[in-house]
């Protein structure tokens, strides 16, 4: 298989970094962030249900948004700007139960990052202001759609800011104890 793209290992179990097609001169650049068949070779099943967009300002944090009933998987990329993307593995059976990692997406790297069903996702607007795309995996189901508190005490993120910018619905999300005693685990 002859293919620019890449795809790494995450620290967390099957989250995976993909380093995108991406080829640049003096007209600008062209970028493939996915390609079907590329992404079942490595095992990855591409059937992009939703495609969206989120534009967000400096020190902005959205998240943690996970869905509690068919949990999507997602392909998150910054198109402007840097973000900090945060996943937190909720799955009861993983050995990394109740981690986290962060990775650093902008659209100096190109890097996306696949966040299996299971996780909660977020991040924090490092630049200016930033574009984030998100192409899901399986349906969205509004009524399952909720999350774990930005700045939850168990979970311990380090986000590195002292007056984020948050939503209201973001503010009053379940801490990761409450999401345990609730739920289990996904």
């Amino acid at each position: 298989m002859n293919s620019k793209f890449k795809f790494q290992n995450g620290t967390l179990e099957d989250v995976k970094i993909i380093t995108p097609f991406y080829a640049e001169d003096s007209r600008g650049y062209f970028l493939k962030s996915i390609e079907k068949n590329i992404f079942q070779d490595f095992g990855i099943s591409v059937d992009i249900y939703e495609d969206f967009e989120s534009y967000s300002f400096k020190n902005v944090i959205r998240g943690l948004h996970f869905q509690t009933k068919n949990p999507q998987i997602k392909i998150v990329r910054a198109i402007k700007g840097r973000i900090m993307d945060v996943v937190v593995d909720l799955r009861k059976k993983s050995n990394t139960f109740g981690q986290s990692m962060q990775i650093e997406l902008s659209d100096i790297n190109h890097l996306s990052i696949l966040v299996p069903a299971g996780f909660a996702h977020g991040f924090r607007v490092l630049s200016e202001d930033a574009l984030v795309s998100y192409k899901c995996i399986g349906k969205y189901l509004p009524d399952y759609d909720t999350g774990i508190i930005w700045n939850d005490r168990e979970l311990n993120i380090k986000w590195e800011i002292d007056h984020p910018v948050v939503s209201k619905r973001d503010s009053e999300h379940m801490t990761f104890l409450e999401f345990k005693n609730t739920y289990g685990g996904l």
